[in-house]
């Protein structure tokens, strides 16, 4: 759980960024990428970006995660420490479809952290159809593998199948678990609602609890539909949508739950709309609620239009603003605020946080004398042998303007102290809370054979340790392979290699769906994708092997790992289950400037692809020259 510290930052000086001065062979900042100047921090402007449909957001460790509707195959979640930042977050496919039944038209997804027999799951309700025409628009249900928003996910069903059915929605009430949705009868668009005996199941009769009453429901059409629940002081309330989305007057209205939820009468609603269009929006509608980082705001996300004549349609884009409460306990959402006008970011979205941030564990491992970086008991940086327990575990997390953050197990950041962050001219690194700082970010920047620096991202120097001492060169016969052409040489002081920890799902950006292999653990077993069914057949584990190079091993089998067909050079070439320790059964990871990463192969440097960009599972792995799509970017994802 986050939490805010108001404590002092600690300088620590065991670990520094190396200077010019006192390192003439530090790396060079024409090898670094020049982020843009970092816009005020305090305030962003509606609309985020465009084409963002039927939006839902969710703040957690650390991070706001949201979904928009894409009208495709394809389920998009996009992760950022900051709300303006989803404006340039990489979007990633957590889930697709190929299956008829299951597949097209993608809406309105939602998701829920909810506590299980398992601990908590996120749980995504999407509405989906086949593709010829509507006809088809029902909700499905994917449940999540860990805790973390961006999965992997696995398919649990559909919860009516044979209606139509769309914009599911949770409501949790005195211990039990209701859904509610909006459905046709006759010539209304309604919304209903139904007990449910598990996240994806429902149980017993289903209940209409709102049809368009009001004039203002009318407009268009004859719609209730986008139920979203929200809480006050022992208060449970209805938001929903209301008139035709293709019209300029898409609203909200309100409903006040009183009793049984599964009695209609248990249901008032407000006889005017709670919020409309004004200041140049047009169709405010189909919102979400989430809170401020700091717990102190309530905050509505939403999507709108700038123009009466836009619809329902790619038009609509992704607006957030801070909403209050009357003194009766009803909420007070005010007017959509104007394009352009500046709004004050969510508080403590600049911190200062400590929060576990979601993501896959790594070490640091430094080239001169292959040892890790470490935190002690009192807080101190230090260099540790990788094998000790004190060895620090960190996650890398992606900020999206190409720079990462550097979190350990105690939810604290690394970078530089407070002073030395506003003048950017200390050596000294610290961890210590979030403050949303360029000199708490990080670049990776790729360097020969695996290893990479870690460039601060405001003073655009490496890390390295304190007093580190060059290796001393041993006398050997060289390789091909270990004599760089137009490479630049760099100290092993300055560069790294990112170890990842614990078995992982590795989750292609394209499809959301895992490299797996088909059939029995053995040799020259087909590497594919296959949505997460949690089999031992798709989780791996990153073994080094010498640089920055690792055997990407079978969890089932550790003398298999992935390799390269008849070890290949060719582009095209099948990627299958290999006996693990030549080279073409190498694989270098580079974690890319958008936070994904790209697998190149040892041997030919060709890279892994996925067969066509297809999403259907069993689609097949070859390598490939790096052509800088979603087919040949992966995530690397903690599996329990």
């Amino acid at each position: 759980m986050k939490k805010l510290l108001t404590s002092l930052l600690l300088p620590i000086f065991l670990l520094s960024c190396a200077t010019k001065e006192s390192n003439k062979d530090s790396v060079s900042t024409k090898d670094v990428a020049t982020p843009a100047v970092q816009a005020d921090a305090n305030t962003f402007t509606n609309p985020i970006y465009p084409n963002g449909a039927d939006p839902w957001l969710e703040y957690f460790e650390g991070n706001y995660y949201l979904t928009t509707t894409t009208w495709t195959s394809q389920l998009v979640m996009r992760k950022s420490p900051t709300l303006a930042g989803l404006a340039t977050a990489t979007p990633i496919h957590i889930w697709s479809e190929s299956e008829l039944s299951r597949c097209c038209n993608f809406w309105a997804f939602e998701f829920h952290r909810l506590k299980t027999e398992k601990g908590y799951r996120w749980y995504v309700m999407y509405t989906s159809g086949i593709a010829e025409n509507y006809d088809r628009q029902h909700l499905s249900i994917i449940e999540s593998q860990g805790d973390d928003p961006l999965g992997p996910y696995t398919y649990k069903g559909s919860p009516m199948p044979d209606t139509w059915n769309i914009d599911g929605n949770y409501l949790e009430h005195n211990g039990q678990l209701y859904l509610l949705w909006s459905e046709w009868v006759k010539d209304e668009q309604s919304i209903f609602i139904a007990k449910m005996k598990n996240p994806w199941t429902i149980t017993g009769d289903k209940v209409l609890i709102s049809k368009p009453d009001y004039e203002w429901e009318k407009s268009g059409m004859k719609v209730n539909e986008g139920p979203e629940i929200l809480k006050r002081n022992g208060r449970t309330f209805m938001i929903y949508s209301a008139s035709f989305c293709n019209t300029p007057d898409y609203k909200l209205g309100l409903i006040e739950l009183t009793g049984d939820p599964l009695k209609p009468e248990s249901w008032k609603k407000s006889a005017a709309p709670v919020f409309s269009k004004a200041n140049g929006v047009y169709g405010p509608g189909h919102n979400g609620f989430f809170k401020s980082p700091d717990g102190t705001e309530d905050w509505l996300i939403y999507h709108g239009n700038a123009s009466e004549k836009e619809g329902c349609s790619s038009t609509r884009s992704l607006r957030a603003q801070k909403f209050t409460w009357n003194a009766d306990d009803t909420p007070n959402f005010g007017e959509p605020v104007a394009a352009g006008k500046p709004v004050i970011s969510p508080a403590g979205e600049n911190g200062p946080l400590v929060t576990n941030v979601q993501g896959t564990q790594v070490q640091l491992v430094s080239k001169a004398n292959h040892q890790c970086v470490a935190v002690d008991a009192n807080g101190k940086i230090i260099p540790t042998d990788c094998n000790n327990e004190s060895a620090s575990n960190w996650v890398l997390d992606y900020t999206t303007n190409g720079n990462y953050r550097l979190v350990n197990k105690d939810g604290k950041f690394l970078g530089q102290g407070s002073e030395q962050c506003k003048t950017g001219n200390s050596n000294s690194l610290n961890i210590a809370p979030w403050h949303n700082q360029l000199c708490q970010q990080w670049q990776l920047v790729p360097h020969h054979q695996g290893w990479l620096s870690l460039v601060n991202a405001q003073t655009k120097q490496p890390i390295q340790f304190a007093d580190c001492t060059e290796p001393a060169q041993v006398s050997k016969k060289k390789s091909v392979e270990d004599v760089p052409q137009f490479i630049e040489q760099k100290p092993a002081c300055a560069l790294w290699r990112i170890q990842p920890l614990q078995e992982v799902a590795i989750t292609s950006v394209q499809s959301g769906k895992a490299i797996s292999y088909a059939g029995a653990t053995k040799t020259g077993a087909n590497i594919e994708q296959d949505e997460w069914k949690n089999l031992a057949s798709q989780r791996w584990v990153f073994v080094h092997t010498e640089n920055g190079f690792y055997h990407i091993q079978s969890a089932a089998n550790d003398k298999l790992c992935l390799g390269i067909a008849g070890k290949s050079i060719v582009p095209g070439a099948n990627i299958e289950l290999a006996a693990c320790g030549d080279n073409h059964a190498q694989w270098q990871v580079d974690f890319l400037a958008d936070g994904t990463v790209k697998l190149a192969n040892r041997k030919s440097n060709l890279v892994i692809d996925l067969a066509h960009c297809g999403l259907a599972n069993q689609t097949n792995f070859a390598q490939g020259q790096w052509l800088n799509s979603n087919c040949q970017r992966f995530q690397i994802k903690p599996v329990q």
